[in-house]
């Protein structure tokens, strides 16, 4: 069995919060979810975290300032930033994707996270099977 992903979740409505850590746990994935970005932070310099969600406006660290934190410690970490009021072309953010809420379907933002982390992972690796010393012998003798 594959070990889960885990997805820190940051978003100071709790109740937008607890139905993307529902969502996210039904499809297999841990989620730390946290309702402030400072929380979020410490939680993602622990370690072990392979994605990030954010809400834009929080108070304190908000979602874009909290991204480009974390890109500055890992940047090959995907973030998906989330807000209400703010179309993408209205704000600068080191995000991977940007969802507006209530203009994507919760399926929408499942397959964003998995083509996210199939991208951090990078394509899989044909494995070569060991070859026996008689068939390594043959093929260096042709």
């Amino acid at each position: 069995m594959k070990p889960k992903r885990t997805i820190l979740c940051v978003d100071d409505n709790e109740q937008s919060l607890s139905h993307r850590k529902i969502m996210l746990e039904t499809r297999g994935y841990r989620v730390a979810s946290f309702s402030r970005g400072e929380e979020a932070l410490a939680r993602f310099t622990q370690g072990g975290v392979d994605l990030v969600i954010a809400d834009m406006a929080m108070p304190g660290l908000d979602g874009p300032q909290l991204i480009a934190k974390i890109k500055d410690l890992s940047p090959h970490t995907p973030a998906i930033l989330i807000s209400s009021k703010v179309r993408i072309y209205d704000h600068d953010s080191q995000a991977d994707v940007f969802l507006t809420k209530g203009m994507y379907a919760p399926v929408d933002l499942l397959e964003r996270v998995r083509l996210l982390l199939v991208r951090k992972r990078g394509p899989k690796r044909m494995q070569q099977q060991p070859r026996s010393p008689q068939i390594a012998r043959q093929i260096g003798a042709a």
